[in-house]
């Protein structure tokens, strides 16, 4: 098992080519995506807080 160093470097310098900035529409989706997984998750937890504040345990 030999790790060829010239061969993976071709593959990174390919998937650099292939890669692109994302557009500021893309960019805006991610984060509205992003904020509203945060969101969830913290009312979810904030919910069993509450139902374990309740409960008194």
């Amino acid at each position: 098992m030999k790790l060829d160093i010239k061969s993976k470097i071709t593959e990174w310098k390919r998937i650099l080519q292939v890669a692109r900035k994302p557009g500021k529409d893309e960019y805006l989706s991610s984060t509205r995506i992003c904020v509203i997984g945060i969101v969830v998750i913290g009312i979810i937890g904030f919910a069993i807080f509450l139902l374990f504040a309740f409960l008194g345990l």
